[in-house]
């Protein structure tokens, strides 16, 4: 076999076991940051299994101290570098297929989420059936930091969230641990690390495709993790009041205000991280989540495809380049944002990111027809 297939093959592994078919994401270094190979792998896997009538399910998990922290941007960034915006654009085109075909999957998805989940990591989990989270998991949605938006259809689930946690997690990156996860919907069970061979066996040794049969067998294994007196779940009265407002500006403004009658940390640190985010990216961001509450997600993955095709032509902002090389490639931390302040950017620049691209060989994103399939109904409810 030659070294180049071999390499591809590798970025994930896979294991048969009766009538389970076991994925593992497989860069442990990188954090299983996704690449265009391990994305076309998944989707030709997913796609043979779903027509191969031996597998009942899939289980997909990753290897090393992470589940997945997403794309791996700073090779996009090489590639357009090397090419231009439309290699960028094909990376992401393959993962928002991959994400609907998850959405949509007429068999059982069970992600075993022991460790970081970030950005495209989520769209390879949260889509999905089943979401087991550990003592070792962490959820963040970092997009803004890095001049990009919270895409993989995080406008869909985001906005689905209680109340307006979805605009907080979306516009901050704040980070959730697992208590929060399962409180929140972002997990379905919690399963102690320690227990996670034994879970993996006993869904293996199933031979049933059955969703409550299979949450039963989960649900022997877990446990309830207890929610610190610190989280974010105490503070859904200051996130509602302050997140429902309808402008970044009138966000912050509304923080600033809580700042003044309790002098809290957690206050503090969210102002910080908006203004520490690139403003572009915060204000299409919140348009594109306050959108999702009204729609599909194959809606909101279309969008996602318009808006990410807008960011890597770089012609309103060059913040995504920016955000890579200061995060991610110099890493100095230190993002030169332009334009640098949110009362800069027009409505009609944050209106550019949500139409069409202006090119001869751009089309909109196609999804693939789901109807032959036997959906269930909590995948049709997606549609």
């Amino acid at each position: 076999m030659a070294s180049s297939v071999s390499s591809r093959q590798e970025q994930v592994l896979v294991e048969a076991k009766s009538m389970a078919r076991i994925l593992t994401l497989n860069r442990p270094k990188q954090l299983n940051a996704q690449t265009i190979q391990m994305i076309s792998q998944l989707s030709e896997l997913f796609l043979a299994f779903e027509e191969d009538p031996n597998v009942k399910l899939v289980i997909l998990k990753g290897k090393g101290r992470a589940f997945s922290v997403g794309g791996d941007v700073a090779a996009v960034v090489r590639d357009i570098r090397a090419d231009d915006w439309r290699a960028g654009a094909n990376f992401f085109l393959k993962v928002y297929t991959l994400n609907y075909l998850m959405a949509t999957y007429s068999k059982l998805q069970v992600s075993i989420l022991d460790g970081l989940v970030m950005g495209g990591g989520a769209g390879l989990s949260v889509h999905g059936r089943f979401r087991v989270a550990t003592e070792n998991s962490l959820f963040a949605m970092p997009e803004t930091a890095l001049g990009l938006f919270p895409d993989v259809g995080a406008s869909y689930f985001l906005s689905r969230l209680p109340g307006f946690l979805g605009e907080y997690i979306g516009l901050t990156g704040s980070r959730l641990d697992s208590a929060e996860m399962l409180a929140f919907g972002l997990a379905t069970h919690f399963v102690p690390s320690a227990k996670l061979p034994m879970l993996e066996a006993a869904i293996c040794d199933l031979d049933s495709s059955d969703p409550i049969i299979i949450s039963s067998i989960i649900d022997q294994y877990c446990e309830q993790p207890s929610l610190k007196e610190q989280s974010v779940y105490n503070r859904l009265d200051v996130i509602d009041r302050c997140f429902s407002q309808k402008t970044v500006e009138e966000i912050l403004s509304a923080l600033e205000r809580e700042v003044v009658h309790q002098m809290d940390g957690w206050i503090s640190a969210t102002i910080q991280a908006l203004k520490m985010a690139s403003p572009t990216s915060l204000k299409i961001s919140l348009r594109s989540i306050r959108e999702g509450r009204l729609e599909g997600l194959g809606p909101c993955l279309v969008r996602d495809y318009r808006m990410v095709c807008h960011v890597l032509r770089g012609e309103a902002s060059k913040d995504f380049f920016e955000g890579c090389r200061a995060l991610l490639l110099d890493k100095d931390k230190n993002p030169k944002w332009e334009p640098s302040k949110l009362v800069l950017i027009a409505d009609s620049t944050v209106d550019c990111y949500f139409s069409k691209v202006n090119n001869e060989e751009w089309e909109d994103l196609k999804l693939p027809p789901r109807s032959k399939f036997n959906l269930p109904p909590y995948a049709i409810a997606k549609l």
